[in-house]
Order: structure tokens, then sequence, then C-alpha cells
């Protein structure tokens, strides 16, 4: 067989898993896309000939490239104090697409990928790579220029923020539908009482209006001031498409085809702990919308 045909299908082998990395150190799913394609190029320029789990080797490529983003995107938004959501996937209610399996496994709801936007660039490397896909803290330590015990503190530092800013959801699908659905039921009817008890107490609502919306990031707390909010939610009733955002309960809603916005809902003990939005008219367009 042809060397060139060898490596690239031993690359295909691990494709998925590279893209399921990036998109969990991103939150993006073009630059994921472009971390992966650079993964490529570098095994096809180099000499790979000593490398004995070409699956380690590519993960390390990929989560340097990414690093690299990440740190650029951090000095970025220090200049224009810009907050980006991650880009939601979104699959009809009947189930997940095969080809967004890979992305979505472990349940990286858009809650999660928000949280992990808050974190420093090395907190999310060891994070992702360590508690998601099990890298040893010594070869994170080597892509962060950290020591091992270094290296550890960061992850432990990023999972305290994301078990006490993302909850994991109910894995009950039909739970959350229905708590979804109580909810536009009660935005519909203007009752704010029956919004304040679908709501957890602290529960967060982040909304992503772009450029468009003076690139905007809205960050309401508290069950009693989402409903205030919420209550105009009711008029994008009619226009509410179910879906699956990140494999949880969402909805896309879109008036006459045209997307206005993508909702995300965080479902846990039976209440909404967090929604989050994404309205910018640009990424909106952008976006894989089957249910439309």
């Amino acid at each position: 067989m042809d060397e060139k045909v060898w490596l690239t299908e031993r690359f295909e082998e691990h494709r998925a898993h590279l893209q399921a990395v990036a998109y969990r150190m991103l939150g993006s799913v073009s630059e994921a896309d472009d971390a992966v394609q650079e993964a490529w190029l570098r095994l096809d320029r180099a000499d790979t000939s000593g490398v004995e789990n070409l699956g380690a080797w590519l993960t390390t490529v990929v989560a340097r490239v990414c690093l690299n983003v990440l740190r650029s995107r951090e000095h970025r938004r220090e200049e224009s104090f810009e907050v980006r959501m991650p880009d939601p996937i979104i699959s009809p209610e009947s189930g997940i697409d095969p080809e967004h399996e890979a992305l979505l496994a472990d349940s990286v709801g858009l809650a999660l990928l928000v949280v992990l936007e808050t974190l420093s660039p090395a907190e999310r490397l060891a994070f992702v790579l360590h508690d998601m896909f099990a890298v040893p803290f010594e070869e994170i330590a080597s892509m962060t220029e950290r020591s091992p015990a270094a290296a550890r503190q960061l992850a432990s530092r990023a999972r305290r923020r994301v078990q006490g800013q993302a909850p994991a959801p109910d894995p009950d699908l039909a739970r959350q539908r229905d708590v979804v659905n109580a909810f536009f039921a009660a935005a519909r009817d203007g009752d704010f009482d029956a919004l304040v008890a679908v709501l957890d107490p602290d529960v967060v609502l982040r909304s992503d209006g772009g450029v468009v919306r003076a690139r905007q990031t809205v960050v309401l707390n508290g069950a009693r001031t989402v409903a205030e909010q919420a209550v105009g939610f009711g008029r994008l009733s009619p226009f509410a498409r179910p879906a699956l955002v990140n494999g949880a309960a969402g909805v896309v809603v879109a008036a006459d085809g045209r997307p206005l916005s993508v909702m995300a809902f965080t479902v846990a003990g039976g209440k909404v702990v967090a929604i989050d939005v994404l309205a910018d008219p640009e990424r909106l367009r952008e976006l894989d919308l089957p249910v439309l």
C-alpha cells in the first residue's frame, strides 16, 4: 500500500476523536475543523517512524493548535471585551445526527461550553484533556510548560468552576422536554408565578445578540429576574420549534423559515437551571438547522 494512502487511512481512524477534542477546546465547529486539518498537514510533513501511539501524537498536536487559538482569542477579547457564545449543535428531536455523535458524547451541553469559555487557555486544556479524555498530567504539563503538579492544579481549578456553574442535566430527555414545554406555556400565558416555579432559584440566562445588537452578551441571574425577561418570550411561542441543542431539550425560534434564535435549556432536578440564547443573525445564518 502507498505510504500516503496508509497515513491518510490511519488519520481518518482518529478524525472523530480529534474533532471532539477540538470542539471542546474551542467551542467552535469551524475552528475545530481547522485545528484537525492543521494536524493532518503536520502529520503529512512529519517523520512519524518513531511514533508508537499515533492517536496520542495527533491529540497532542491538536491540543497545541487549540491552545494557540485560545491564547490569541484571549488577547483579542481583552482588547474588545467581546464575549462569544459557543457554537450550538442542532439536531431534530428524533435523535442526534451520527456525524455529531462524537462531538456531543459525554453530555457536552452548551452551558458547559459557556463555562469553559470563562477558563484560562491552560485551565481549559488541562480540564478537557484530563477530565474528558483521560490524558495524563505528564503529557499536559509539557503542552502548558508547567510541572505535572501544576497541570493537576489547573484541572482542579477548572473542575471546581465547572461543577459550580454547569450542573449535569437530567438524563431523561422526555423530562427535560416537559420542563421546557411548561416554561413556554407559562411564558405564553404571561403566568409569572408559573415561570418562577419552573425555574431554579439560581437560574442563569445568557443571551448573545452579536454585532447587530451591540455585540453584547446579557447575563441575568435568579428566578424572578429571569422570569421577568421570559414573559416576553411568550410572543415567540408560536415560532418555537422543538430541537435538541447539544443533545439536550431546546428550541429553534424561526419565522417564515428565517432563524431568530437558538435557545438551549439545562434542566436539572425538574427545574431550568440555565438558558443559553444565541441570537446573532450572522452566526445563525451559518448554522446547520435541520429542524427548519
